[in-house]
Parts: structure tokens; C-alpha cells; sequence
């Protein structure tokens, strides 16, 4: 049979089912296979927070969704060309996202009566009509599937399970997606299971060829490759790619690497990848709480390493006063917060951007620490290098920012050239500073007002180290009022003169009248939605910024140069309220809390009501 191939410039698919139906796995699969091929791609995983949601209900649906195409994206897309459905509950569930006209691959096996009446479906929607508006394609995936492993050696659950791999390579054929990687991948997944390994291989055939022969699908789809700029690349997600920047940091510090975490969703991929590579003199621990993580981390930067320890929002809060500690001590340490919906446990899966004024204020004291954010998961990389920089050169915790949309999603990431990364290492101190041999441990770099950095056991330069303030000079436990008051602003004078670069500011024409502007996460949905709006001839700037803490010294210009600032936060607007009370500029607030990142067709309406409201 002939079929006809459409080409397509993006596409946007999102895989849907009961969350033990391998809906990730089969995203993660078909995102390898789309970035082997070459496309750009953006992707957004979105899965309960239980361990295990009754089955076919509609807490227990698990989605990918995919973004790829033949040039640069920026986000995972607003609303999905194609759904597969495993189940009602993801059909029920992902409906109201699906614009008219666009596909769905439901699996006929699971509308049976019982998983219809589950959420609340009188009748099937594959057969009432009530789909009338999307081309629906009706697949039996479980039967097909157990058809095609009948003569393996396995259980007929077993072969059940292998659904997914028979929807993920009919999805292969329709979008002309190599299928080694994914042959190799569960080879290897599988190495100590042949039989399972033989019957997921077939099961991904299967899909493949029944693509190829049924006439359910009279048209398959290309997207070409995208012209990216030359280099080598490779897909990696946010935890993946801020792990790599820590380990890059470390190297180029001249430092050991010591991560004391505590697991905690959505940072725990960090320590995990961590983990892998003690080649790199990476030490990992595995603390018993959050606080023992951060202790632990803060001890080893006593003693001559890089120290970091990774967490989420409700960690943040019990790490709070050791990272108090490493601020009156003056030693440098990374904490990562991966924020996620709260307060309190919230919804440990889903995104938001609200630790800020935490990440900015939450310890007791005048305790000023940098905080800093990347803006894409690619980006998490630089982000965990530029934390570094920062903490050994001015030996102060640094907070970096990610958020549960950047660790888990994933893009296109350019390998960096290793002669290109910058040189972090600072001299640890080994010999006395003060007159008469003395050493004094806080005396101040005249350029960064840092201290000196000296290893524990060094000859001559023994010294006190504590929460206790510290005379300014010998270190002294000291509660002297002027003393005290010359400390705090010493600590506060350190970061506030931390070296950042100036924001720059994206405005093509130089005559817009409106600025967007964003941090962290945020910045694919605001880059996309002004690209509408231009587009369709609206004039707008945007500008983004990573430097939170200090921030950018020309931000104050920056932002008065435009009539209106226009600010999206995940939040209810806690960047806003620092830039209203610090330059007395009347940011306009757009801010939305609902788990999961803006879209950008939603931030380009913000924009264009924004210009029009002149």
C-alpha cells in the first residue's frame, strides 16, 4: 500500500494514560528518537504526585507532551496535533487542551463499561458522536499488541504491558522516526530479561508495521531535520544538565565536588545523576533529613570543597538556618531549589516559580545571599557554573532557582568546548595575613570583600568558625553593637557588589513602548509570545533576567525606558513587588498558579491587550 507523506514544519504530540502505563517512558523514547533525527524539540512531562493513583481514574493520568519542528522553539507547545489516549480517563482528562480538528489514538481495549463508568462517561465517546469535531482513530493497541507476542515465552500481562512500546512505534511510523536508538535502549533496558527484550522489540515493530499496512492511517508525516548551529549535540533535561554544569563547575574550580541532598521531588534526579560519576571525585550523601543534607554540604565547604546540596521548596524552609550559617561564616555553598507548586507539600509534580522572596529573605537576620536562575533546561548548565563562580569568589551560598518544568523537561543542548569554559579556581590561603604572623581570618579581599578561604589543618592558620558574630579582622567572638553593625553591612556590601552582567534588552526597531519582562522558567512563553506579537506588527521588547540577587546594574535604566513593563510570574507577583518598592516603577502583573507553565498564545493575548491599552 502507497501512502501519501505530508510534510509538516512542528508538531505537537502528547501520549496519555494511567500512570503505569509507561506514558514517560514512551515520551522519553519517541524525544531520543526526534532528537536523533535532528529536529529541535520541547518537551513537558506531566505526571501525578501519587505513587500509584487508583487505576484509569483521572488522578492517576500520566502525559508527555512533545514540541519538535523543522526550526527553533521555544516551549512545549500549547495544545497537542495529536493525542494518544490509552484509556478514557487520558481521553476525559487531556480533552479540553485538543483544538478541533486534531487527531486521536484512542485505545478501543480500555473503554470497556467499568473504565467509562470510572470517570463518569454514560456511554463510550468513541461511539456516541461527541467527537464529531476530531479525527478519531480507533486502535485496539492491547489486543494488537497481545496478538503480536503470542508466541513469546511470557505472561499475557506481560504482554499487555508492552502497549505502550506498540503505540510508540506506530507514532515512529507516522512521524518518520528512526527506530535503532530505541531498539538498542531496550536491549540494554532489558539485558537480564532476553525474553521481555525480544517481545518489547516486537511489540515496537508491530506498531511500526501496522502503521505501514492499516488503512486507518492513509498519511504519514516529515518534519525535516532543523538548521541548528554546527556543533555537537545531545537531548538533556534540566536535573541532567544542571548535574553536568556542577560537575563542569567543580573541574574548573580546582575543587572537589560533595552533594548532600536529601531526596525530595522534582530535585532528586540530581543526585541520582550525580551519583554516577565518583571519576570526577564526586562525593555523594544521601543524608537522613534536609537538614543533615545542608550540614553536611556546608562542612565539607569548611573543608576545602565544593559544597552543594539540592532540594525543593519545603526543604528550602528546614535548610534555612544552615544556610544562615554559611552566610555569617562566609563559606562558599550551592543550594539548589527545584521549586514546586506548595505551600506545604502543595503538588510535588507540578511547577511554579514562588520561592523567591524565600530564596531572597528566608532567614533570620540580615542574611543576604545571590540568587540566580536559568531560563531553559539547556540553560540549567551555565546557571549551575555561574552559582559556582560566585561562591568561591566571594565565598557566600548562592541560591539557584530551577523549577519542576525545567528539571524534568528537556531540548536540544549544544556540547559547550571545554577551552571555552571560564576558570573558576581561587587560591586557597596558606600562609598568615596579619602582622606578626597572625592570621586573620576576615580580612577582606579590598575588590570582593571576601575572606579567606583556609583549609582546616593548615600550619599557622588556625581560627574560630560559628554562628556567633565574629569580630571583623580576627574573628573573635565579638557582641560588639558597632562591630555587629559594620559586619552586617560588610556581608550585605559583598553581595550587593557581586560582578553580574548588565540585562540585555531584545528590541528590534528601539522604538517599542512596552517591555516584557521575566525570570527563570518563564522566558520560552514570553520569548514565543512576543514573537506573535511582532508578527502580526505589534511592537514589543523583552528582556530576562538571571541575576535576581544582586540584580543587573542597569536594570533601574532598563526599566524606565518603556512606557509600560509588562512582568508573567508563576507566582502572585513576587518579582513585581521587589522592582515596585526598589525603582518605583509601576510593573503591570500577570501572574497565573496553576502547576503548569504559561502558554504562549495566552502571554501574546496578555502582550497585545497590554499595547492596546494606551
Amino acid at each position: 500500500m502507497t501512502k501519501q507523506v505530508q510534510q509538516l514544519d512542528r508538531v505537537i504530540i502528547r501520549f496519555a494514560g494511567d500512570s503505569g502505563d509507561g506514558m514517560q517512558l514512551t515520551g522519553d523514547r519517541f524525544t531520543a528518537g526526534t532528537a536523533e533525527f535532528g529536529n529541535d524539540l520541547s518537551t513537558l512531562p506531566n505526571f501525578p504526585a501519587e505513587i500509584r493513583a487508583p487505576a484509569g481514574t483521572l488522578p492517576g493520568v500520566s502525559s508527555f507532551q512533545l514540541h519538535f519542528a523543522d526550526h527553533d522553539i521555544l516551549t512545549p507547545g500549547d495544545a497537542p496535533n495529536v493525542l494518544v489516549a490509552m484509556n478514557p480517563a487520558a481521553l476525559k482528562a487531556n480533552l479540553a487542551d485538543l483544538p478541533r480538528g486534531a487527531d486521536i489514538i484512542a485505545n478501543t481495549d480500555e473503554f470497556t463499561k467499568r473504565n467509562l463508568a470510572k470517570v463518569g462517561y454514560p456511554a463510550s465517546p468513541l461511539e456516541d458522536g461527541s467527537l464529531a469535531e476530531w479525527r478519531v482513530h480507533s486502535v485496539p493497541l492491547t489486543s494488537l499488541t497481545v496478538k503480536a507476542l503470542e508466541d513469546f515465552d511470557i505472561s499475557k500481562k506481560d504482554a499487555e504491558r508492552a502497549k505502550n512500546m506498540f503505540a510508540l512505534g506506530l507514532l515512529s511510523w507516522l512521524y518518520h522516526r528512526p527506530t535503532e536508538q530505541t531498539i538498542s535502549f531496550l536491549e540494554t533496558k532489558f539485558a537480564r530479561k532476553p525474553e521481555i527484550a525480544k517481545a518489547n522489540i516486537a511489540a515496537f515493530q508491530a506498531g511500526w508495521n501496522f502503521g505501514e499496512t492499516t488503512e486507518s492511517f492513509s498519511v504519514s508525516y516529515e518534519v525535516k531535520p532543523a538548521r541548528l548551529a554546527p556543533g555537537v549535540y545531545r537531548n538533556i533535561s534540566g536535573n541532567q544538565a544542571l548535574a553536568y554544569g556542577l560537575i563542569a563547575a567543580a573541574v574548573q574550580a580546582r575543587l572537589p565536588l560533595f552533594l548532600g541532598s536529601y531526596p525530595i521531588t522534582p530535585a532528586s534526579d540530581i543526585l541520582h545523576e550525580l551519583s554516577k560519576h565518583k571519576q570526577f571525585g564526586i562525593r555523594t550523601f544521601q543524608a537522613e533529613d534536609e537538614i543533615a543534607g545542608v550540614g553536611a554540604a556546608l562542612g565539607a565547604a569548611f573543608g576545602g570543597a565544593l559544597g552543594v546540596t539540592t532540594t525543593s521548596g519545603p526543604g528550602v524552609a528546614l535548610k534555612a538556618e544552615t544556610v544562615g550559617l554559611a552566610v555569617t561564616t562566609e563559606l562558599p555553598l550551592i543550594v539548589v531549589d527545584v521549586q514546586r507548586a506548595g505551600p506545604s507539600t502543595g503538588m510535588p509534580t507540578k511547577t511554579e516559580q514562588t520561592d523567591l522572596l524565600m530564596a531572597l529573605f528566608g532567614r533570620n537576620g540580615e542574611s543576604p545571599v545571590p540568587v540566580i536562575a536559568p531560563m531553559s533546561p539547556s540553560d540549567c548548565f551555565d546557571a549551575a557554573v555561574e552559582a559556582a563562580r560566585i561562591a568561591v569568589a566571594y565565598r557566600t551560598p548562592v541560591m539557584l532557582l530551577s523549577d519542576g518544568y525545567l528539571a524534568n523537561g528537556s531540548e536540544p543542548w549544544r556540547l559547550p568546548e571545554v577551552s571555552a569554559l571560564p576558570d573558576i579556581s581561587v587560591p586557597f590561603t596558606t600562609e598568615p595575613n596579619g602582622q606578626d604572623g597572625a592570621f586573620l581570618p576576615f580580612q577582606r579581599d579590598p575588590e570582593t570583600l571576601a575572606r579567606p578561604w583556609a583549609i582546616p589543618g593548615t600550619p599557622g592558620l588556625e581560627h574560630r568558625i560559628g554562628g556567633i558574630e565574629k569580630a571583623d579582622g580576627t574573628g573573635n567572638i565579638s557582641y560588639d553593637p558597632d562591630n555587629h553593625d559594620r559586619m552586617v553591612r560588610l556581608r550585605a556590601a559583598k553581595v550587593a557588589g557581586i560582578d553580574v552582567p548588565d540585562v540585555t534588552v531584545d528590541d528590534p526597531g528601539g522604538d517599542a513602548r512596552v517591555l516584557v519582562l521575566g525570570w527563570g522558567s518563564t522566558y520560552g512563553a514570553i520569548a514565543a509570545g512576543v514573537r506573535r506579537v511582532r508578527a502580526a506588527g505589534g511592537k514589543v521588547a523583552q528582556a530576562h533576567l538571571r541575576h535576581l540577587n544582586p540584580l543587573p546594574a542597569n536594570i533601574g535604566e532598563v526599566l524606565a525606558r518603556y512606557d509600560k513593563v509588562l512582568l508573567p510570574e508563576i507566582n502572585l507577583g513576587q518579582l513585581a513587588l521587589l522592582l515596585r518598592a526598589r525603582f518605583l516603577v509601576d510593573v503591570i502583573s500577570y501572574n497565573r498558579v496553576r502547576g503548569l507553565p504559561f502558554k504562549a498564545e495566552e502571554l501574546a493575548a496578555v502582550i497585545q491587550d497590554v499595547i492596546d491599552s494606551d
